[in-house]
């Protein structure tokens, strides 16, 4: 008798089991061993549905972390279903925002809004003021991303946005103030900093420079409050790129040198790499040139080390422009003739074409020809040539020494696609072809003759009133008005000949509707039991039954899905493309292209004025700019 009973029980406690070993690993920061763990407890599955859910949301998260965003999304769509069937509101609430958490991250931003809003009704619902702080920093994490991403196309000044790139920012500032008020109204310290810190850098983009550093100064003062180190790196860092926009340069540095600091105590490589790139390049703003390249060789260091090819790049092409403004073009050159290597061999058109430029205006400088450069070798020997002087390199023509910033955006399918139009560079976001896949309808598995009796009978009843379902477009006549020709239409009863309703064939033709339809409708329905790891019993079949119809999401969620899903069904079928070319040591927004820009007469009076020997050649060239 009590074989039945123990057997479950103890397949019970080793699901329970596999789940919290696996949730302990992750906690400890091992999610690939975590996911091992819970992907044996659902195998082993299990009757409990919170249990299930538990789980799937874990594994969920688990595979947000390992970055493998089809999986998350996978067992976040578990999530939602089991907890919509079983009626758990506040589950349903937290699945909605884990899914649209990762649907952010896959570009899909429409999708993420339909999903974290549903996150926040549920919780204001159900007076869950946790749940919905978390909703609506949720929601501004979204608007924030989809900005940014609008924004790598945009070649504006700082605060010159587009409108639509604009209105998207601020909306993701309201929702971030939002839960700024909730957070303090809970007392939530620790969530009161990431708000601080987030709405820093939504006025950054923003350009509202003086806002973000207040705001950034608060998420410094919380982030050491809790002795969170990472945080007070990424605040130092913001604080350093906001004061570049104001023209402080020196407490810039400041920042950048106590960012450079932090990420050595957190032995963060690539970290510690942005920090040295903007230190070089404050340093160059501040005209100390030596100062500058030595940031931009332990760049270039860290980049060769973590063979972060584009990163090495920029730090040659930094390094080429720290030399020129020193008056050695003999390392101006070494390093531009490296920089038009690399960007060779990662395919970078734009800055291939930068840096032929910068070696064709250097050689002229130096009086040397290709025959005179060692293929072997960054050296070369002086034949005997005198320097001559080239056409000074005005900020006004920065485009031709800009290394290109092509930002690839993962694992979305919007790409960056720069072009030279005019002698500036032209970034325009492109959406890359994807082939439309037309799922086919399962077959059903029927006799192909019911098939061709069914089209057959179609075509017999259908054919005498394909005309009679056309409209009238006769005027009316012998005086009837537009009341008595609405009066005038048959209803469909009449409309269809009795004869036809009573037939036999009629009956059949039903009947092989109802034969055919009814395994496809079947399909239709949301079927509990394709969750993994379920097991059913009737323990729980009431509640996978008896709870869940009366669940279902408004019509209101699904009018927002369709809209957002409309010109996009196709598209969310495909895989997202692998991600190009990345570089970790370079920070993902990197102002200073924009800042040589702004800064443009001051770094133009900044350059070192190369020797000539002949005016007349000083006067072509300078009138060439």
């Amino acid at each position: 008798m009590c074989k039945p009973v123990c057997a479950p029980l103890r397949m019970e406690a080793s699901c329970l089991e596999l789940a919290l070993e696996g949730e302990r690993l992750c906690k400890a920061g091992d999610f690939k061993g975590g996911t091992a763990f819970f992907e044996a407890a659902v195998q082993v599955g299990t009757e409990d549905l919170k249990t299930l859910s538990a789980i799937y949301s874990q594994l969920g998260n688990a595979y947000f972390y390992l970055k493998e965003y089809g999986k998350a999304l996978e067992y976040h769509k578990h999530d939602l279903t089991l907890a919509r069937t079983i009626g758990d509101r506040i589950g349903e609430g937290k699945a909605s925002g884990n899914l649209g958490n990762t649907l952010k991250v896959l570009g899909r931003f429409d999708e993420a809004v339909v999903c974290c809003q549903r996150h926040l009704d549920i919780s204001q619902e159900q007076g869950d003021k946790v749940g919905e702080a978390r909703a609506l920093y949720n929601v501004g994490n979204v608007f924030h991303a989809k900005g940014k991403q609008q924004l790598w196309g945009c070649t504006q000044e700082p605060g010159d946005l587009p409108p639509d790139v604009r209105d998207t920012l601020q909306r993701a500032t309201g929702f971030y103030e939002m839960n700024l008020c909730l957070v303090k109204e809970v007392g939530d310290r620790a969530a009161q900093g990431r708000a601080y810190g987030n709405l820093g850098n939504t006025h950054y983009l923003l350009g509202n420079f003086v806002e973000a550093i207040k705001f950034h100064r608060q998420r410094l003062s919380i982030a050491k409050e809790f002795g969170d180190k990472a945080a007070e790196r990424r605040a130092y860092s913001n604080l350093g790129n906001a004061l570049i926009f104001l023209g402080q340069f020196n407490t810039a540095t400041e920042y950048y040198r106590k960012t450079l600091q932090l990420s050595r105590q957190l032995r963060d490589q690539v970290m510690e790499a942005q920090a040295c790139y903007s230190l070089g390049n404050t340093y160059t703003l501040l005209q100390q040139y030596e100062r500058a390249i030595d940031y931009h060789l332990k760049h270039l260091y860290i980049a060769q080390e973590l063979t972060d090819r584009v990163g090495e790049g920029r730090a040659c092409w930094s390094l080429g422009n720290a030399y020129v403004s020193l008056g050695n073009h003999k390392q101006a050159l070494h390093y531009a003739r490296k920089h038009l290597d690399i960007s060779k061999e990662i395919g970078d058109r734009n800055g291939e074409l930068t840096a032929r430029i910068n070696v064709e205006q250097l050689m002229e400088a130096l009086g040397v020809s290709e025959s005179d450069l060692s293929p072997s070798s960054s050296e070369f020997e002086m034949q005997g040539a005198r320097p001559k002087f080239t056409k000074r390199n005005s900020m006004e023509s920065v485009e031709l020494w800009k290394y290109s910033s092509d930002k690839v955006i993962s694992p979305s399918r919007i790409s960056v696609q720069c072009s030279r139009e005019k002698g500036a560079c032209k970034c325009e976001l492109h959406i890359s072809p994807q082939r439309v896949i037309n799922p086919t309808l399962t077959k059903l598995g029927r006799d192909p003759s019911d098939e061709d009796c069914f089209f057959d009978l179609l075509s017999k009843f259908q054919s005498s009133r394909m005309d009679d379902q056309r409209c009238q477009l006769d005027e009316s006549q012998n005086g009837d008005n537009g009341e008595g020709a609405a009066n005038s239409v048959p209803s469909l009863n009449e409309m269809i000949d009795p004869a036809i309703t009573t037939s036999p064939q009629t009956e059949e033709l039903f009947d092989l509707i109802a034969s055919s339809q009814s395994r496809r409708l079947d399909d239709q329905r949301v079927n509990v039991g394709n969750l993994p790891g379920l097991r059913i019993t009737h323990n729980n079949l009431g509640h996978l039954v008896g709870e869940g119809d009366h669940q279902e999401p408004s019509d209101d969620f699904f009018n927002m899905l369709i809209k957002c899903q409309s010109s996009r069904i196709d598209d969310q079928r495909c895989s997202p493309p692998e991600a190009g070319p990345h570089a970790p040591t370079v920070p993902d927004e990197d102002f200073f292209s924009l800042i040589q820009r702004v800064q443009a007469k001051r770094m133009d009076e900044q350059r070192v004025q190369l020797p000539t020997d002949d005016q007349d050649i000083v006067c072509d060239h300078s009138s060439s700019n």
